[in-house]
């Protein structure tokens, strides 16, 4: 999994779940948060932050809020990244139990639940 276009900054406040100010090169920028937990111990005004720039004009923001630095270590936050990444190593054979697998599919419903 890579993410195409990654900016710093500066994370100011958390808005709602899915809203957080950031500051971008001395510019405050409303960015997406890709994890609706409190993240409180990561989320703490004057942290650095990574965001994943994305240009598309339907979108409400344009930078999602995909890690946070704590303690000299980047911590990712974006909530789908391991059901991305592991999937994609089970489709390029690195977890060899799932190699005699045809058909892989992600976040399968069954009755009334959700697989990711």
């Amino acid at each position: 999994m890579k993410y195409e276009h990654i900016v710093e900054g500066i994370f100011e406040k958390r808005l709602n779940r899915f809203i957080a100010e950031v500051s971008i090169d001395g510019v405050t920028e409303q960015v997406h948060v890709k994890n609706t937990g409190r993240c409180k111990e990561l989320l703490i005004p004057g942290v650095q932050v990574l965001l994943d720039y994305v240009d598309k004009p339907t979108r409400k923001t344009k930078y999602s809020l995909i890690s946070v630095m704590k303690n000299n270590r980047l911590i990712n936050i974006d909530s789908q990244a391991p059901n991305t990444v592991v999937f994609e190593a089970i489709q390029a054979g690195y977890i060899p139990v799932f190699t005699d697998y045809t058909s892989l599919k992600r976040e399968v419903t069954f009755q009334s639940s959700r697989f990711d």
